[in-house]
């Protein structure tokens, strides 16, 4: 694939403010009279902020998310009424639930790479806990609420920052392990009664998720580091979707030994489309991360759906 130039000129995030403790595990949920909104307009701030540009500076808002605030309008829609309002920048969605983000920058590098946008803001993150169900320990206990937002823009003349190599693929048969039935077209909020209120809320089965990614991620990451002609020693940092407390089980599978990727799953759980933005944002803050370092962006999301994004920040 052709490398694309551009590099994350700034980043920002942002935590729900109510802290929960499980055992030795931290997360974050929204406080009263607090939502999302609030955190992504902080995230963007501090973003816009990080890469010395203003609001007028971005050329489109892309918000890179696994839920939607409103049935209609868009998410980025939303986003743009709170930090754009009176401009016409373009405000889209893109969405591969918790991958978002890592999908957001596939397609925006190249549009990007091609000189459709010169500075893109992309905002990833959710409000996990409005449809936790308390009958579900596994999922109850795992998820925060949280926004990473990024400036992409062209790298200049002289700078190594990159895509280098990226690929998503997508295998069904997972598609129902990681679900919300209820709420839209083919379940609409109007049905929700007594008897099925169970669909209304998220519903995880870790063991099938498991058993599928084992099958499925080692013969993906070994094709795709094949195909970049990459080896794994080569890898700075890996940034892995914060999916459960299994991440320290399932990345030596892949062949990423401790220490080699980030793990922030005790600190802040699974922050579902934020998880990547925001751990690559906390890293680069204290420069785990920094300008020329080869990274590793990847993850799996419902789908089930699987990101492998190669970078030269």
């Amino acid at each position: 694939m052709p490398v694309c130039r551009v590099k994350i000129a700034g980043m920002g995030r942002a935590l729900a403010g109510e802290k929960i403790c499980f055992g030795n595990q931290v997360r974050y949920r929204l406080s009263l009279g607090q939502n999302l909104l609030d955190l992504a307009e902080k995230a963007a701030i501090q973003a816009i902020q990080a890469a010395n540009m203003e609001i007028k500076d971005v050329d489109a808002i892309v918000c890179a998310m696994a839920t939607p605030l409103q049935a209609i309008p868009c998410n980025a829609a939303l986003v743009h009424e709170r930090i754009a309002k009176g401009l016409d920048i373009p405000a889209i969605d893109i969405n591969t639930t918790c991958t978002s983000f890592i999908s957001a920058v596939d397609i925006f590098a190249g549009l990007v790479e091609i000189g459709r946008y010169e500075r893109v803001l992309i905002l990833s993150g959710d409000t996990a806990s409005a449809a936790l169900n308390p009958g579900q320990k596994e999922s109850y206990e795992l998820f925060s609420d949280a926004v990473a937002a990024c400036v992409l823009s062209r790298a200049e003349e002289g700078e190594h920052s990159a895509v280098l190599y990226s690929c998503q693929k997508t295998w069904s048969e997972g598609a129902h392990d990681t679900e919300i039935r209820g709420g839209c077209g083919l379940l609409s909020a109007f049905c929700m009664k007594k008897s099925n209120r169970e669909d209304y809320y998220f519903d995880m089965k870790g063991a099938k998720i498991l058993k599928l990614c084992a099958r499925k991620l080692p013969v993906f990451v070994n094709g795709c580091l094949e195909e970049a002609g990459v080896k794994r020693e080569e890898i700075h940092k890996v940034v892995p979707h914060q999916a459960s407390r299994a991440l320290d089980v399932v990345m030596p599978r892949l062949g990423f030994r401790p220490g080699s990727y980030i793990d922030r799953v005790a600190e802040y759980g699974n922050m579902v489309s934020a998880s990547v933005p925001f751990v690559l944002c906390e890293a680069i803050e204290m420069r785990q991360i920094q300008r020329g370092d080869l990274i590793l962006l990847m993850g799996t999301a419902a789908g089930l759906t699987v990101n492998f994004m190669l970078m030269r920040y």
